[in-house]
């Protein structure tokens, strides 16, 4: 009477289904507050200051590198609430294979939207923090460090929504295969 290995390290098909869809729900909650956080942080940042005499404001809506950060931000964190939307009726109904892919289209897409928000707000807070002696720009950092600490956390918390979103286009793409295999 042997008994198999085998039978001990897989999973149940019940058990890696909710572990799936429990995963892909925590993610999706995790994304919504991490896209959500990092567009309020980037929609309310300002500052005042009194340079040379003369009062001069820092503003998000000054630079489109941060009007699209925080726009990217906010269509990934709409969308994000649909997608946990549809995550949790595919959890509770059988699911064609195709829906899975289209739920990896979409982890995809949003990956790739937050990675261009991210990568155009990093250009010009290297600027603004570092300036470009070659073009005459100079660093801001100095004088507004209230708007430049500001923009870090919502960078950092923004690019942590793409790791999330990572995470999620990775165990799509799995998902997927398997379903399609």
């Amino acid at each position: 009477m042997a008994i198999s290995i085998d039978n001990f390290n897989t999973p149940s098909p019940s058990k890696s289904h909710k572990i799936y869809y429990a995963t892909q729900i925590f993610l999706r909650i995790l994304s919504i507050g991490t896209t959500l956080a990092s567009a309020c942080l980037t929609l309310t940042n300002n500052q005042t200051v009194v340079v040379y005499g003369i009062q001069v404001d820092a503003r998000y809506s000054y630079s489109p590198a941060f009007k699209f950060f925080a726009f990217a931000n906010i269509v990934a964190f709409s969308l994000s609430v649909l997608s946990l939307i549809l995550v949790l009726t595919m959890r509770t109904k059988a699911v064609k294979s195709h829906h899975h892919f289209f739920l990896f289209l979409h982890d995809l897409i949003l990956t790739i939207l937050l990675m261009a928000g991210f990568a155009a707000w990093m250009a010009i807070a290297y600027v603004g923090k570092y300036g470009n002696s070659h073009t005459g720009w100079m660093p801001i950092c100095d004088h507004f460090g209230k708007f430049c600490n500001r923009g870090i956390v919502s960078g950092i918390i923004g690019f942590l929504g793409i790791v999330v979103y990572l995470i999620l286009t990775i165990i799509s793409a799995n998902k997927s295969r398997q379903i399609q295999a």
